[in-house]
């Protein structure tokens, strides 16, 4: 067994249809961000304040390390909309404390993830959870509980906070590995996204596809990687 497992967060560890979880994101933040006195009482200003959350959540995407993934979006987010969010990151806290918690409803639960993940631990298995850190460590830690995990479980996770590059960018795992001191070889990567996961092998990772909210945008062969159900990961590291 590698001495560190890196899982992905949505469509892994929290079942979801990633597009039906985007939209109800969007939905409630931007209501949310009305309450900032931003314009959007019409359909029209509420798609311009999508658009620019979504502009903004781009530029994390691209991001090229200069800066943390947070400090991008909101220098995108102001200069969009021409406001100075500084001082009015609370109503942020306030809207994961509350407002998101709601989103679980278009979320899954598979209380297998919450086992294996268990006998990881007792195992003394480094796990960590490498999640594409478009959202603070708040949103990442509610969506764990959604899971039927907590935060503590790992010994760590990305976030915007502390991350300067997003998938399927390489930095990205290499600020993880360095970060936690291990080299490639001595990790593997679980996600459900070809693209964003699967590219870990490219650094020497071992990987495992979870395929049950598979994502597959390119349509590549996956029978090139090991996968298939959290049955089939619990037998392939033999727990």
């Amino acid at each position: 067994m590698k001495k560190l497992i890196l899982f992905d967060l949505d469509g892994t560890l929290l079942p979801m249809d990633l597009d039906v979880f985007t939209k109800a994101y969007f939905y409630a933040l931007v209501k949310k961000l009305a309450q900032l006195g931003l314009p959007a009482s019409t359909e029209e200003e509420q798609k311009a304040l999508a658009s620019a959350v979504w502009v903004a959540t781009g530029a994390m995407m691209k991001n090229d390390g200069s800066c943390t993934n947070e400090e991008r979006f909101f220098s995108v987010f102001e200069k969009l909309l021409g406001i100075d969010f500084s001082g009015k990151k609370d109503i942020l806290d306030e809207f994961y404390k509350n407002e998101f918690n709601q989103i679980s409803a278009v979320c899954g639960i598979n209380p297998k993830v919450a086992e294996i993940i268990s006998a990881l631990k007792k195992r003394e298995v480094r796990i960590a959870i490498a999640t594409n850190p478009l959202f603070p460590l708040r949103a990442n830690e509610m969506r764990l509980g959604w899971a039927g995990l907590q935060l503590s479980d790992f010994e760590y996770c990305t976030c915007y906070e502390n991350s300067s590059f997003c998938k399927p960018n390489l930095d990205y795992y290499r600020a993880i590995l360095k970060h936690l001191g291990v080299d490639a070889k001595n990790c593997m990567m679980v996600g459900n996204d070809v693209r964003e996961d699967m590219v870990a092998r490219e650094l020497g990772m071992e990987v495992f596809l979870i395929t049950d909210c598979l994502i597959n945008v390119e349509n590549k062969d996956i029978s090139q990687y090991p996968h298939g159900s959290w049955d089939d990961f619990r037998k392939y590291i033999g727990l």
